[in-house]
């Protein structure tokens, strides 16, 4: 399979991060910035995975937490709980995980698509599987995070809290 950044033998990055006891990565060239891990401000009616929202610069982000989204067992936040801002589509969400460990360069083809197991279960969050010596890789595709009526969703939650 062609990865994500290209044809064969082409390498690109990820930033590679734990949730419990697994381990995901996201592609550089979705992630805008990590962030040490600040309490969002709730909102009213959001979904459970939706923590709330941040100010990241000038924008107001919605903040999902994997373990929620994920259905993973909950834990508390630690020392090295982080943020992730990704792009999503058009707009950027926070992601809260465990911690971010590395930045890793990894050859385009490395990456496998999804067993057939895994595509039925969690297809709409995995961009694919980066095998590695001595250990595998999800890599998740950050414009999968949310739903598109989940998108419109926090649009409309974010007009209100500007006009409220």
């Amino acid at each position: 399979m062609t990865g994500p950044a290209g044809a064969g033998g082409d390498l690109f990055q990820v930033v590679v991060f734990h949730v419990g006891e697994h381990t995901f990565a996201f592609n550089i060239f979705q992630v805008q910035r990590v962030l040490r891990y600040e309490r969002p401000a709730a909102v009213p009616k959001a979904p459970p995975f939706l923590e709330g929202v941040l100010q990241v610069e000038r924008a107001i982000v919605p903040v999902i937490d994997l373990r929620k989204r994920f259905e993973l067992p909950h834990a508390p936040l630690g020392p090295e709980t982080r943020i992730v801002v990704v792009e999503a589509g058009d707009a950027a969400v926070g992601v809260v995980v465990d911690r971010v460990s590395e930045v890793l360069r990894v050859a385009a083809d490395a990456v496998s698509p999804p067993p057939p197991v895994v595509r039925g279960l969690a297809a709409e969050y995995i961009q694919g599987i980066v095998a590695l010596p001595g250990r595998t890789l999800v890599l998740l595709h950050a414009g999968r995070l949310l739903t598109s009526s989940e998108r419109i969703a926090l649009q409309d939650l974010d007009a209100e809290a500007a006009h409220g």
